[in-house]
């Protein structure tokens, strides 16, 4: 999910849920309380009304006392008199936050609660006053406001008298009050859901992944590049996961390229060092027996001589080598591309391999299967590095015993195929993978004694590559081994 939409969906639970859920509390206390109302006091009504208008349900409460006293003043006024009839009304009264008071002339001459009549006597209305059809009677404010029923009659003796129904209105019904702290225990209770619902949902869809994150982060800054996160791409937040691990993938396998460098350069140090060694120490003792007399004839010298010439030339072709390596392994090799063609290029290149090869008893074949017109973009210079290098690997592995080497020229659409077969030991399965790899020796030890960096073929590798070309090879130990690698057309053709 998108940040701005869990923004949005924040918003949301925000909003809605404290609303959903208030509403749904609201209800069902209301619904609760009305019930408990209903049968604590037999009060019927709506449920709205119930709880919206406390009023209503205290006089309510008193209206069956008030029925029968109206009652009373028509029929049996004298009962007034009654101390006992009174104080049964009084008891009637008690559970509903009601008292009775009765008035004789101007005299208040019973009061359910004396305290408060002495507080409210002044708003009691006068005989008369009282319209008859208040049937919910009225509030009395004040300090002290109460809701008061009022019903007038004459004592026996003909004084006007009034029994008055007084209903407390600063205590509510317990279920009102009930009501009240219910309401507030499920918006406090609303409001601490809402907010966990919020912390657990943030957490699990935004902290969670910045934890798991930073812990990576560290990981990394501890040089643990093999501690892997997973992040969901449909997100910013699981994308950044995502580009993390892909970095992290990245530079783990730059630093394994770089050790790998590392490793690789020390091996071409020792390589250079045991190969420089063999001429130099050559070139110290044919020189020490030049300057000690060992070398006591003209013949000897020239001998000597000869022999420290070729070996300071193995030297400087193996420092060449490293170096035109170094040029285009960091592709600073600056190539001349033309359009050569390839019938006219091979004839010239196999008239000067083929007093070369036969000199050391290795018979040569060529066979050019193309259009003699056809040409190749290519740099003259580096493909005949290439065909030297691969041919010299073939003589060197080929030894003594008379060989064979054969180059083929195929035509395959856009590409030419050029294949260099030899008859030489062969390469090993487990070693062909890895032969155009850099200073990569297929049994070192073995080829120790042939001399070389390891980087022919590597050098061979690049080179084709630069020519947008590719390179294989097929080989079976005992047998030989082919060299294949194809050179892109060029439009041009003659």
């Amino acid at each position: 999910m998108k940040l701005k939409s869990r923004l949005l969906t924040a918003f949301l639970i925000i909003t809605a849920l404290p609303i959903f859920l208030i509403t749904i509390a609201v209800g069902t206390i209301a619904r609760y309380q009305a019930n408990s109302i209903e049968q604590t006091y037999d009060v019927k009504s709506d449920t709205i009304k119930l709880i919206s208008n406390p009023l209503q349900i205290l006089s309510r409460l008193t209206r069956g006392v008030y029925n029968e006293i109206v009652i009373t003043a028509v029929h049996s006024p004298e009962k007034f008199e009654d101390e006992k009839y009174i104080n049964y009304l009084n008891n009637e009264l008690k559970g509903k936050y009601s008292y009775i008071v009765l008035r004789k002339g101007d005299n208040f001459i019973y009061s359910g609660d004396e305290e408060k009549l002495d507080n409210n006597k002044s708003y009691f209305p006068r005989y008369g006053e009282y319209k008859t059809d208040m049937e919910g009677g009225f509030y009395v404010d004040g300090k002290n406001p109460f809701l008061l029923k009022q019903q007038d009659f004459h004592f026996t003796d003909g004084t006007e008298g009034s029994i008055f129904v007084v209903t407390d209105v600063d205590t509510l019904v317990p279920q009102i009050k009930a009501s009240a702290i219910q309401l507030a225990c499920s918006l406090v209770f609303v409001v601490m859901l809402t907010a966990g619902v919020l912390i657990i949902w943030i957490y699990r869809s935004i902290l969670r992944p910045l934890n798991t994150l930073h812990a990576a982060t560290d990981a990394m800054k501890e040089g643990n590049l093999d501690y892997s996160i997973e992040g969901d791409p449909e997100d910013e937040i699981g994308q950044l996961c995502v580009d993390f691990e892909e970095m992290r993938i990245r530079l783990k396998e730059l630093i394994e390229v770089r050790l790998k460098y590392e490793e690789d350069t020390k091996e071409l140090i020792s390589n250079i060092s045991h190969d420089l060694k063999t001429p130099i120490t050559a070139i110290k003792g044919y020189a020490e027996g030049i300057m000690d007399g060992v070398a006591d004839t003209q013949e000897k010298q020239a001998k000597y001589i000869k022999t420290i010439y070729t070996k300071a030339n193995d030297m400087s072709a193996l420092v060449d080598e490293l170096s035109f390596y170094s040029k285009i392994d960091c592709n600073t090799m600056p190539y001349t591309f033309a359009n050569i063609n390839l019938h006219d290029y091979f004839s010239d290149c196999i008239e000067e391999l083929n007093l070369d090869l036969e000199v050391k008893n290795i018979e040569f074949i060529y066979e050019n299967q193309t259009d003699h017109g056809l040409k190749v973009s290519a740099d003259a210079e580096q493909l005949k590095r290439v065909i030297n290098n691969i041919i010299g690997n073939s003589v060197k592995y080929i030894g003594s015993k008379k060989g064979l080497i054969k180059i083929q020229i195929k035509d395959i659409g856009e590409y030419v195929q050029i294949s260099i077969e030899d008859s030489g030991q062969g390469i090993a399965e487990k070693d062909l993978p890895f032969i155009f790899d850099r200073f990569y020796r297929a049994d070192a030890s073995r080829n120790s004694t042939k001399g070389g960096t390891g980087l022919g073929l590597a050098i061979v590798k690049k080179i084709i590559q630069d020519h947008m070309g590719t390179i294989w090879a097929e080989s079976e130990e005992g047998k030989g081994t082919t060299i294949y690698f194809t050179l892109k057309k060029s439009k041009e053709v003659i």
